[in-house]
């Protein structure tokens, strides 16, 4: 590896002025480590000391699980009897095998044994792939010293604490590790955190001087130490602890230690001690643990069950009070029950124990109430919308090759009720990527190539038919003539249009990193621009100001770079193809090739380094001091505008007025901004101040960075503003689109990243989170690491002030197209998710438009997931790509895993995956849709046909002297649920459609009918009950007055019990399938089938039972062909009941589809007479209406525009008309 050689030779730390430097002196103070919270040692590379009872520290091994092979049963049984009905119809299956059941035992244990067996296989299979997950984490190698210098491979699960691990470039850490040394002569290396906070851009670590030297295996055959430090914790950026080494003791901070699950970048290798491991280490500690999750909708379901339970236990008191005083004051003279034989439950002299006894009989026949089968209707169906949202060819990542995929079902129909979705940014929302794009250069903006976000906002307005501007025609990056139908003729507004062909929209960078299009200053035109030295200046200052490091490669000729943050590579990709590539860096200097092409020259030119003053996120900027060939000291320095236009000279402000109003074009159109600066010095200028700086870095003491930023403040000013950079931050393919159409659908969108505050705003404005005019509200507090308690009460105090305020100004605003956005850092959020202040920003935070929090840690990102979900009663989704977002997945109501490029923790421990963020559009706004309604009716129309069927037996009873006798076959009531009515429900489950798929997303605010609740809301329910009670007492007193005493047969008898149990039967089949034949809007054959084909099954069934020898049929034998077929009253009676039964449904959906309509309905009827096809501008109109109100996305950026727009033309008409 000779390019590993020749970079190990560079000493990073001498390119790093904040970030890692720490002078290593004797005077150093160890931490002093006292107290609880510090009783952790460590004795390195003696892992077995550990093993000793005192010092027993937790195993790397990890479980991600809910369940193990020891805790699945009785975890899963009792999530299975957490469902109330569940419970009765388990006391139910134990009564049933005493003597006064009325139905076989065999009939109420099986269907409980086959629910809760097959919900208990489908939790097994679920939680099966997080096992399989993490046998593949647990079986990663790693190079640990097995003593005498030798390093061998050992699988994680089997390291331990005080083990010396031996990591590669581009490998996962497998524990907690305290750096030792690295590939580079003062222990630099670098490390990408992305697992943990989201962020790309990667983090320097420095070990300490005294064991930088160990940098080869052999150093470590007789190394030891011992570390004494923090015990295990969930911070991610804290660390205190001492390491005592050859008789001194040395401080630890966070910059020697080295995460589990973050990777090794840009070093060839490292070394380190294993201080945390398993769930000890930080990554860990931020998890949390699998829960079971429940739909809404099943928890409403348990108060209905309740209410059924109510209901049952009223109705069998009822049976038993009646059949207490039947057998009291009437048995007795009943000749025919045999007085001397009696049973003890129909005892009159054991009045009590008849009563008791007749209590569990009732209980039990008047089971059916509770729909057993529900639960099984219920997961089969979700399974099979599961497998059609894992079929769904539009929801297919080609790219990939990734479908989605629903990796637990039972959360189908919550899909359909989120009121809130917190995202994570980075691999979500973008990725990764970073294209420069644009620039400002000496007042002049360059680059015609217009940005996703502009291209978008842009088809939006151009396909705006409801507004009377047409933006269709515009060509590319022109002024084009608007003219609106509101204005007379010669009287135009210029509006900048960046619509572009077809193909346009599918062009793709050839150069990575490298968007940028426009002849003026590609192929060395710059140089016949008016202003070229300034030019000159904007491209070296791309060139040379960054701490990136150059790889040849040795087969195209050209460099790539290795960089801290992808801007920066983008900086020097745009350098490369202007003409100025860098080329090599050694320890004190650059070296850049400056091609100029009109001559062809290619001239290598050496800039000495003198300091570098690297960015950090307090400073927002960045400088380098070098002295070029010509003997000029010059500052170049880049950051953040705000920062750096407050450091200009007066001279240095000549292009400011320019150059303000480009940033402000490039954030309306998403784009991530720097300026750019210098500032000339002469020698003894520079001698002065080199001479503070160099005290200042070597000062020892907590007032050491002060003096840094207080030196490097004097440096950095009396700027000359050269220009901005305008660099893209790749949003992932539809992401402002499909943030756009939630926006619509009523959803709202919090943004949880561990990104810097500024990134996280870029995005924002990319995604139409926030736009041009938006007002900001910013929560944040002092630097608060070391803030003692009083301290920490002005600064909850502060932080109370600044929501209150916030809050104040919401509530006075008037302006009804105004929209507020709230940004909050990691450390504020620390103190507002404490508990006396949680509740105040919850109630600011749900008034805001948009929500960011940035840099977050993953444990705040989950509670801040939970604070929205238990603060506001209503539904949440967490969607993230990353192990630094498990936390939130699993305590969102709903966890959304993107399959990207972070691995795949986030997928394994999510409800739902998906290749891309667009396709949360479809998986909430067509699935979520649909499975909600799917369910909701479902559920309600089991619990009619089970009160419809139930009740006539109650009402039997009663006139059966409440005797216990029902009036069905046993067989007749076994099948009800099982065969007769479960498949048209199931169908209604799996294949109901109120509108079509690409009619929800023309009509993204049908979504609002599932947080609203409107199909299971106790109005509906109740009234599905109600019409439940109705149709029982139709079907059963209109077959009791017709059968009572009328003669039935051609003898003249009347019908016999059979005969009037199996007519209401036929009853209440036709009437239930009918009714469900009604209720659907969207039919297939498989429907037709289903419900006509059950009535068919009814009477095949009778037919085929009647055939069976009387020991088996009894009374039923040849019931259908002999006694109801012939009979004309048994056909006419089904006709006159299931007519009557289903009439009060039909006319209440008829007056409601008349004269007060749902949505669903109008554009049903829209689309049944074909108006959407023939009346194009209703079509429109309608779908305008069909958008929820909203502040946020590209349809609410284009009318702020169009707003603008029509302000400017009414100033041009206001002159004319005067």
């Amino acid at each position: 590896m000779p390019r590993g050689r020749i970079r190990a030779r560079l000493r990073r730390s001498s390119l790093y002025t904040f970030g890692c430097l720490r002078p290593t002196t004797s005077d150093e103070v160890p931490h002093p480590l006292q107290g609880p919270g510090y009783s952790r040692t460590v004795y390195c590379n003696q892992p077995l000391i550990h093993e000793k009872r005192y010092l027993f520290y937790c195993k790397n091994r990890i479980s991600t699980t809910k369940y193990n092979a020891v805790t699945f049963f009785p975890k899963a049984l009792f999530e299975q009897f957490r469902r109330v009905a569940n419970i009765y119809f388990l006391l139910a299956a134990c009564l049933s095998a005493s003597p006064i059941s009325p139905l076989s035992p065999l009939s109420m244990i099986a269907p409980l044994v086959f629910v809760v067996g097959l919900s208990m296989a489908k939790e097994a299979l679920e939680d099966s792939r997080r096992f399989v997950q993490d046998v593949k984490v647990n079986h990663r190698k790693a190079r640990l010293h097995r003593g005498d210098g030798v390093f061998g491979l050992r699988s994680w699960q089997k390291i331990m604490v005080g083990d010396v691990v031996k990591v590669e470039k581009d490998q996962f850490f497998p524990a907690d590790l305290f750096l030792l040394s690295s590939s580079y002569e003062d222990g630099i290396c670098y490390v990408e955190t992305m697992n943990l906070d989201g962020e790309t851009n990667l983090k320097v670590k420095r070990s300490l001087e005294a064991t930088s030297s160990l940098d080869n295996d052999g150093a470590f055959k007789d190394f030891s130490g011992t570390i004494r430090c923090e015990d295990p914790n969930p911070n991610l950026y804290t660390f205190i602890g001492n390491f005592e080494y050859g008789r001194q003791v040395y401080p630890l901070d966070p910059s020697q230690i080295l995460l589990r699950d973050s990777k090794l970048r840009n070093t060839d290798y490292v070394y380190g001690v294993v201080i945390f491991t398993g769930h000890d280490s930080k990554v860990m500690q931020n998890s949390t643990k699998s829960p079971s999750k429940r739909s809404t909708v099943e928890k409403k379901m348990d108060y209905i069950i309740y209410t059924l339970f109510t209901v049952l236990i009223l109705i069998s008191f009822i049976s038993s009070i009646g059949f207490v005083a039947k057998t009291k004051y009437q048995s007795t003279k009943w000749w025919y029950l045999q007085p001397k034989n009696i049973e003890s439950q129909y005892d009159p002299a054991k009045i009590g124990l008849a009563g008791m006894s007749h209590l569990i009989t009732a209980l039990i026949l008047y089971g059916y109430l509770i729909p057993i089968s529900l639960y099984v209707s219920i997961e089969l169906v979700k399974v099979l919308q599961a497998r059609f949202i894992n079929q769904d060819i539009q929801m297919y990542d080609e790219e990939t090759g990734t479908p989605a995929d629903a990796r637990t079902s039972n959360l189908n129909e919550e899909l359909g009720q989120v009121d809130t979705i917190l995202s994570d940014k980075t691999g979500t929302l973008t990725c990764n990527q970073m294209d420069f794009l644009k620039c400002s250069i000496a007042g002049t903006a360059y680059g015609v190539r217009s940005s996703e976000v502009e291209l978008a906002a842009a088809q939006q307005m151009a396909s705006d038919e409801e507004q009377d501007l047409d933006l269709s025609s515009f060509p590319m990056k022109k002024k084009s003539k608007v003219r609106s139908g509101n204005v007379r003729e010669g009287e135009e507004v210029e509006l900048e249009s960046v619509v572009t062909s077809k193909g346009d929209e599918d062009r793709r960078p050839a150069i990575k990193g490298f968007g940028f299009e426009d002849y003026r200053l590609m192929n060395g035109n710059w140089l016949k621009e008016p202003k070229s030295d300034v030019l000159l200046m904007f491209f070296r200052i791309l060139a040379v100001c960054h701490t990136a490091i150059p790889e040849l490669n040795e087969e195209t000729g050209s460099c790539t770079y290795e960089a801290e943050s992808p801007d920066e590579g983008a900086f020097l990709v745009a350098a490369r193809e202007f003409g100025f590539e860098f080329y090599r860096r050694t320890q004190s200097s650059v070296v850049i090739r400056e091609r100029f092409f009109a001559s062809g020259k290619v001239v290598e030119r050496e800039y000495k380094i003198l300091n570098i003053l690297d960015f950090t996120s307090q400073r927002k900027r960045m400088s380098v001091v070098v002295r070029d060939e010509e003997g000029s000291i010059i500052l170049l320095c880049k950051g953040a505008d705000s920062i750096i236009f407050d450091r200009l000279s007066k001279d240095g402000k000549m292009y400011l007025e320019a150059t303000t109003k480009h940033l402000n074009e490039y954030g309306e159109a998403g784009l991530r901004t720097l300026a750019l600066a210098y500032r000339k010095l002469d020698d003894q200028e520079y001698s002065d101040w080199n001479n503070e700086f160099q005290k200042a870095k070597t000062a020892v003491g907590p007032d050491r960075e002060a003096m840094l930023e207080n030196v490097s403040d004097i440096m950095e000013r009396e700027l000359l503003l050269v220009g901005a950079t305008a660099v893209e931050d790749k949003l992932q393919k539809g992401v402002p689109q499909c943030i756009d159409k939630l926006a619509q659908a009523g959803l709202k969108i919090w943004v949880l990243t561990g990104d810097k505050m500024e990134t996280a705003i870029n995005i924002g404005f990319a995604c139409s989170l926030l736009r041009q005019g938006m007002k900001q509200i910013c929560i944040s507090t002092m630097n608060s690491d070391s803030v003692t308690i009083p301290g920490k009460e002005v600064i909850k105090d502060d932080i109370l002030n600044q929501i209150t305020n916030a809050s104040q100004m919401i509530k006075v605003e008037k302006d009804p197209h105004a929209a507020v956005a709230l940004i909050i850092d990691g450390k504020t959020l620390t103190y507002a998710l404490e508990d006396d202040i949680k509740h105040h920003f919850l109630g600011l935070a749900v008034n805001c438009a948009s929500v960011i929090c940035c840099r977050v840690s993953p444990k705040q990102k989950a509670l801040v997931t939970r604070l929205v979900k238990e603060g506001t009663g209503k539904t949440t989704l967490a969607i993230g790509d990353g192990a630094n977002d498990v936390g939130m997945i699993q305590e969102a109501d709903i966890g959304v895993g993107i399959s990207g490029v972070e691995g795949m923790q986030a997928v394994m421990a999510s409800d739902f995956s998906i290749a891309q963020f667009r396709f949360l559009e479809r998986l909430l706004v067509v699935h979520g849709h649909w499975c909600y309604k799917r369910i909701a009716q479902m559920i309600c129309y089991f619990f009619y046909k089970n009160i419809a069927f139930g009740l006539t037996i109650f009402y039997f009873e009663a006139f059966a002297g409440f005797s216990g006798q029902s009036v069905y076959d046993d067989w007749y009531m076994i099948l009800f649920n099982v065969v007769l009515t479960s498949l048209p429900v199931i169908s209604l489950g799996v294949f109901e459609q109120d509108v079509p798929s690409e009619v929800c997303l023309q009509f993204p605010a049908l979504y609002q009918q599932g947080p609203k609740n409107l199909f299971f809301d106790w109005y509906r329910i109740l009234g599905w009950m109600g019409n439940g009670l109705y149709s029982s007492l139709v079907i059963f007193f209109l077959v009791i007055i017709i059968f009572y005493d009328q003669s039935f047969r051609s003898n003249g008898q009347t019908a016999d019990m059979a005969a009037v149990g199996t007519t209401m039967f036929t009853c209440i089949i036709w009437a239930v399938n009918s009714q469900i034949a009604l209720t659907m809007c969207h039919f297939t054959w498989i429907q037709h089938l289903f419900v006509w084909g059950s009535i068919i099954t009814w009477y095949l069934f009778l037919i085929l039972y009647g055939m069976l020898s009387p020991t088996y049929s009894k009374t039923a034998y040849q019931i259908f062909v002999e006694v109801l077929a012939p009979a004309p009253i048994y056909w006419l009676t089904t006709l006159l009941v299931t007519f009557t039964c289903i009439l009060p449904y039909l006319a209440h959906i008829s007056f409601q589809r008349c004269f007060n309509p749902m949505d669903h309905h109008i554009i049903q009827e829209i689309k049944y007479y074909k108006k959407d096809v023939e009346d194009q501008r209703m079509w429109t109109r309608e779908r305008s209406k069909a958008r929820h109100e909203t502040k946020i996305g590209f349809t609410v950026r284009v009318e702020a525009k169009i707003r603008q727009l029509k302000v400017k033309l009414q100033k041009k008409q206001s002159p004319s008309h005067s």
